[in-house]
């Protein structure tokens, strides 16, 4: 009897305990800054802020994602990126992800290449879908390059949706961009050198959650493709000149909680 009551004492405590806990690393933003130092950058985009997200999955941070908002426009960002999985194929919501574009944009102009979850879209669905974010003021990359210019000096900016990626479509993007700094948003980081061998100055890329789970000096736990204790799930990884800047993500999929792990906002910075 006596053991009974110590136990239900216990979960009394720890229970809540591990709930606030949970709730926390869910959804406590933080912010990781990262500098890109090139010869390849403009003395015009010298200070160039850009602000990477990824891996929304349907997720709101406050009433319409405010909080993540105004996190966003604290960093005074140039640009947005969006490296996919704006929804959640397991339970989606297409309105909060239109919604999130939809006040991206405002904030500075937003660039959205999808993931393997908008993949998962049957081809109509996904036509739609892309036609509605086209119109909240979003650019869509699937498989194209704009240029960004300030004054009479420019860069590239490149997307290229997750199921189109292989080495024809990443030489077809790349060609004629060598003439200056290349920006390339492309879902999954663990083909970093591969972007880089194609002419990828700055990738930007997510899909691994961070590892979902992080543990200490082992690291990242799990991440789709890469299965345990993956090499590619954060920071920023350098491939000779080159470099793939990896999002640990906002939101959640299949593994519902993280775990020293909580969703990022990610800041780069282009210097010359």
């Amino acid at each position: 009897m006596r053991r009974s009551k110590i136990m239900l004492a216990l979960s009394a405590v720890t229970v809540p305990a591990a709930t606030a806990y949970f709730l926390y690393e869910n959804n406590h933003l933080t912010v990781s800054n990262y500098v890109y130092k090139s010869k390849k950058v403009p003395e015009s985009f010298d200070g160039f802020r850009i602000v990477h997200i990824s891996d929304l999955h349907n997720k709101s941070f406050g009433k319409d994602n405010t909080r993540l908002l105004e996190l966003i426009e604290a960093q005074s960002p140039d640009i947005i990126v969006i490296s996919g999985d704006l929804v959640d194929s397991r339970h989606t919501n297409k309105e909060v992800a239109l919604d999130f574009l939809r006040f991206s944009s405002k904030i500075a102009p937003t660039f959205y290449t999808t993931g393997n979850h908008e993949g998962r879209f049957p081809e109509n669905e996904m036509a739609e879908f892309l036609s509605d974010a086209e119109e909240t003021g979003a650019v869509v990359l699937t498989r194209d390059t704009v240029t960004l210019t300030i004054g009479d000096e420019k860069i590239y900016l490149c997307g290229l949706a997750d199921g189109l990626r292989c080495r024809k479509n990443l030489k077809n993007l790349m060609k004629g961009t060598d003439d200056a700094l290349t920006l390339l948003i492309s879902h999954r980081p663990q083909y970093g050198e591969l972007y880089a061998e194609y002419g990828a100055d700055l990738t930007f890329s997510g899909h691994a959650h961070g590892g979902q789970m992080r543990l200490g000096r082992l690291g990242s736990v799990i991440a789709p493709d890469q299965g345990f204790f993956p090499k590619y799930s954060e920071g920023i990884h350098y491939f000779g000149t080159s470099a793939t800047v990896i999002s640990r993500g906002l939101g959640n999929s299949f593994i519902p909680t993280r775990i020293n792990n909580p969703p990022e906002v990610v800041v780069v910075e282009l210097k010359r």
